[in-house]
């Protein structure tokens, strides 16, 4: 069977094989996992597969793919072959990758301190000046430690006579840890006994010396235990996995720029109890994006003044501010030199050949050997995709040749590589084994003792056998890569084997204020679009039941939807026609307080706290979405009554369905007490805001008007088992306004909201809602019996009670945010100061 694998296996004399002697024999360290796939039935292979397949979808494990539209959260490709490193050319990997960390690390603290390499003439001023990525206000900083770069990886490819060469530096914010230990979780358990056999080397001691290198430099005083986190740009990053997943591995919590501030020099963490100091920021956000205030003007992910803050010593930032200036690949020419001048030593591990075209040198090398060359943006702030100049035609190339003699400075040539191949098992044969170019990326942490090398890394194998470039933006897969031992591997893990009594844990962690103030205004939305939703179905199905005449029940739901901002205020008495204008609220996405801008704040919302969201959740927030799409695109080719009622309908299933999600399966912490909040706050300022409406204008209505009212407020069901009879006004406002037990009613809203805030008032020091409780209090105090006596005058009174109560509603909401959210009230403030 053994001839039959390797038969079929295609092999490629331009390129190093992975597997494959020169001589076509298996290579000595892969022999153990080629017998074991000879020996496997494709049964057995199938089921490995499916596995994988299916720990990736239950993990959640995604890579976005910009201007992709199936890239929102595309699973992550695996191929669960690894690729194999013996120990002896790890040995060699592993030291010139801690040399080549140590090495851009002193560039970096030459460039923004003494400049020693630019007056000597080892870099040209033009290659880092010429850059947007060297940061001006970054010179004359020294890290703790001066230590700039605390993680780094590098991207390496094997020629064809089997030597590494670095293609690619990584120094800004390197991704690919977090997809690598992932990738090991899961293979692993696709080939156990063959990772225990071969004694593959483990990578849970690289994550501890990081989480120990980033403690030791941490800028504490006294007794303080360091605080760290992980700055994410948020979930639409194609990485964004990777973020959430490393910081629950390394127990650091996750924030968005907008959950940092900076106050007196120091960083600080808002949370729902007050403000944290922070210590470190691990950042996976791009240098310039760090600070508005300094760097980047129009940065809505970072943190203003922080730069202010790393100079005064009082916050980590790892990797240092301005270290994306390594990321050039024009500086790899100049590496050799620069690596004698500041380190004493031989650079280790070449990098491809490459030539900057802004030396007029290198520039006429680049005109006489174009064909064999590869042209790259010299700096990563450049769009540019690598042109391989051999495919051009000659008048192609001539182009390009004169875009460059234009701008020579930005750009970079390379010799080309043709990368190694390593075998991928077959998803469309039965029993096969493909062979795909190959490279692979390797990282590096800052620890006390040096830079400790991650043994192995993530592998990435191209889309297509002759894939030149191979990325995961470009369709790519990836591979674990098992870096073998020759003796015992450690057995340290950052995972407790299992956990005790003390281990168990009936709370998270500190909320963000950030994913607090999401919850409290998804609830507040969920609310808003049932509200909207609810008056345009009414509206819309009184004008059916009148063919299309203004009723008083029609024009007091048209000038209530004007009120509440549902419809332009001025369109309540269109000459366009209520149907034109009830129908634009339901689809048209331009109308700020329609129902598609309702649904499209909901949506926004749950997106920034989907982790607390259950599968079925988000899965009914999926189809409202689709839903929503698809009546839009109906809407352009026809139009109907008929259609849109049937789509309210659809929307309020969709309500009842959220609501009973947010009851039924979320916990019952700090989080979904807000999101309750949330949800009250909204309905009480509808519920009042409706009912004043409709007692100012009592003289306008009828018996119709009354019915369409219990129907907004979801309680004509509750009426007609109470009162068999039509509905009347003091019944009315009594179930309405005054009765607790009924959870439409504005004096039900009050009761719950009442209770919640007074257990975040003795839990987490909210402020006492005064306000609501004076308000409250004016309107559960009004007597009923006036509307015996003199109903239009205590509709009117009754009216204004309930006006104060909306807006005493809507003062609460601000006066959360600023307690809670912003952590800009006195309360917060006196924090500071503990």
């Amino acid at each position: 069977m053994a001839r039959t694998l390797l038969a079929i296996y295609p092999r490629n004399p331009r390129r190093y094989d992975e597997m494959l002697a020169a001589d076509g024999s298996v290579r000595p360290h892969w022999r153990r996992l080629f017998a074991h796939l000879d020996e496997a039935t494709p049964e057995e292979m199938r089921l490995r597969l499916d596995f994988a397949d299916r720990r990736i979808l239950e993990n959640g494990v995604a890579y976005n793919v910009y201007a992709d539209p199936d890239g929102a959260d595309r699973p992550w490709a695996l191929d669960p072959l690894p690729l194999i490193i013996p120990p002896a050319e790890w040995a060699q990997i592993e030291a010139a990758v801690a040399q080549r960390a140590r090495l851009l690390n002193a560039i970096l603290g030459d460039l923004y301190g003494p400049r020693r390499l630019l007056a000597e003439g080892l870099l040209p001023p033009a290659l880092v000046y010429g850059q947007h990525g060297y940061l001006w206000p970054c010179q004359g900083l020294r890290p703790p430690g001066d230590v700039w770069l605390h993680q780094y990886a590098v991207d390496l490819a094997r020629s064809p006579d089997g030597r590494w060469w670095v293609i690619a530096d990584r120094t800004q914010a390197p991704s690919g840890a977090g997809y690598a230990l992932e990738n090991r979780l899961i293979v692993s358990r696709v080939f156990p006994q063959l990772f225990r056999d071969l004694r593959v080397q483990h990578l849970a001691d690289f994550f501890r010396r990081q989480r120990e290198g980033l403690a030791a430099l941490a800028p504490v005083a006294g007794d303080e235990q360091p605080r760290i986190v992980l700055l994410t740009p948020g979930p639409y990053n194609e990485t964004y996995f990777e973020h959430v997943y490393l910081a629950r591995y390394l127990g650091f919590p996750l924030v968005e720029g907008q959950d940092l501030t900076v106050r007196g020099d120091a960083v600080y963490l808002k949370t729902l109890s007050g403000l944290q100091r922070v210590h470190v920021i691990l950042r996976r956000l791009d240098d310039d994006y760090c600070d508005p205030l300094e760097l980047r003007g129009e940065s809505a992910l970072g943190v203003p003044g922080l730069l202010n803050a790393v100079r005064a010593g009082r916050v980590l930032v790892a990797n240092a501010l301005g270290s994306g200036l390594l990321g050039s690949g024009a500086l790899m020419g100049f590496l050799p030199g620069a690596c004698e001048r500041l380190l004493g030593e031989t650079l280790a591990m070449p990098s491809v050949a490459t030539w900057w075209c802004g030396e007029r040198p290198a520039l006429d090398y680049v005109r006489k050997h174009l064909p064999q060359l590869v042209i790259k943006a010299a700096y990563p702030t450049q769009r540019l995709a690598p042109v391989f100049a051999g495919e051009l035609s000659v008048a192609e190339r001539s182009e390009l040749l004169h875009r460059i003699e234009a701008r020579p400075h930005a750009y970079v040539a390379q010799e080309v590589i043709e990368l190694a191949q390593a075998p991928i098992w077959s998803r469309s044969h039965e029993r096969r084994l493909l062979a795909r170019p190959v490279g692979l990326r390797v990282h590096a942490v800052a620890t006390p003792d040096g830079y400790a090398v991650m043994p192995g890394g993530l592998a990435r194998v191209g889309g297509a056998v002759n894939e030149r470039v191979i990325s995961m933006q470009r369709g790519g897969a990836s591979k674990d890569a098992w870096v073998l031992s020759d003796g015992p591997v450690s057995e340290f893990s950052l995972l407790k084997p299992s956990l005790g009594v003390r281990d168990l844990v009936r709370a998270g962690g500190p909320l963000s204020s950030r994913a607090v103030e999401n919850l409290f205004w998804l609830g507040r939305y969920s609310e808003r679009f049932d509200d909207c939703a609810r008056l345009l179905r009414v509206a819309l199905a009184r004008l059916v039941d009148t063919t299309g005449e203004r009723t008083p029940a029609v024009a007091g739901l048209l000038r209530l939807a004007g009120t509440l901002g549902v419809i332009p205020a001025a369109q309540a008495d269109s000459v366009q026609g209520d149907e034109h204008v009830l129908l634009r609220a339901v689809h048209d996405p331009r109308l700020g307080g329609g129902l598609h801008s309702a649904i499209r704040a909901l949506l926004r919302a749950a997106g920034q706290v989907r982790e607390r969201l259950s599968q079925d959740h988000w899965q009914v927030l999926s189809r409202l979405q689709r839903d929503l799409q698809v009546f839009a695109l109906a809407r352009q080719s026809a139009s109907g009554l008929g259609e849109s009622l049937a789509f309210l309908d659809g929307v309020l299933a969709v309500s009842a369905s959220l609501n009973g999600f947010a009851m039924d399966n979320m916990t019952r912490d700090d989080g979904w007490r807000f999101l309750m909040v949330g949800r009250r706050i909204e309905r009480l300022i509808f519920l009042a805001r409706m009912l004043a409406d409709f007692l100012r204008h009592l003289g306008s209505t009828d018996r119709d008007s009354m019915e369409g009212l219990l129907e907004l407020a979801d309680s004509i069901i509750t009426y007609r088992s109470r009162y068999s009879r039509p509905p009347e006004l003091l019944p009315l406002v009594d179930l309405l306004v005054f009765d607790a037990s009924n959870p439409h009613a504005v004096a039900g809203q009050v009761e719950v909201l009442t209770r919640y805030l007074e257990r975040l008032q003795r839990e987490l020091g909210s402020p006492p809602a005064t306000v609501l409780a004076s308000a409250a209090e004016a309107l559960l105090n009004f007597p009923l019996v006036s509307f015996e006596r003199a109903p239009q005058a205590a509709a009117v009174q009754l009216a204004g009670c309930l006006d104060h109560l909306a807006a005493a509603a809507a003062s609460l909401s601000d006066v959360l945010a600023m307690r809670h959210f912003t952590h800009c009230d006195e309360q917060a403030r006196s924090t500071l100061a503990l």
